[in-house]
């Protein structure tokens, strides 16, 4: 998208990623070599992603999401991997009540591939099959999130 329409003042709506960043990364592999052999069973693998957002700017939000992955056999950690990749977006002319699923459903939707790539790539660097996590449903992410929101504002004093 050029930076003309980016900025265009047609009232018409724009979604734009403006970048993407890999903020930080971590890949721990405490045992190698040892880790490294062969398994008679499948490790367990315990994967986790949260999703943050933040307004920057004029119609501008820094989405941000943070994985987590643990890989362990009977005895001890295989790797451990930490990632935080994030993009900033420019959303303008959008309704308001669209805005937010946008940000925590579009945004991280587009962002996971990337962010799934570093993964499978760093566990293949470290001697390790590449692991490639299933797709994320970001759109029930955000409906337990909402949820989550509206029961604490129920259970809060006023």
């Amino acid at each position: 998208m050029a930076e003309g329409e980016i900025h265009n003042n047609s009232g018409e709506p724009v979604f734009a990623v403006l970048t993407q960043y890999l903020k930080d990364f971590s890949f721990e592999n405490p045992h190698a070599p040892r880790s490294l052999r062969p398994r008679e069973k499948a490790p367990q693998i315990d994967v986790n992603i949260n999703v943050n957002a933040n307004p920057i700017g004029d119609d501008n939000y820094d989405v941000v999401l943070s994985l987590s992955v643990k890989t362990k056999d009977d005895t001890e950690i295989l790797f451990h991997i930490e990632l935080i990749y994030g993009g900033i977006f420019h959303i303008k002319n959008i309704p308001q009540e669209h805005v937010m699923p946008l940000v925590f459903i579009e945004c991280p939707r587009l962002l996971f591939p990337f962010a799934r790539q570093i993964i499978s790539d760093a566990t293949q660097n470290g001697g390790f099959p590449p692991l490639w996590i299933d797709p994320i449903d970001f759109a029930t992410m955000f409906q337990k999130r909402v949820a989550e929101e509206q029961k604490n504002n129920q259970t809060q004093p006023s």
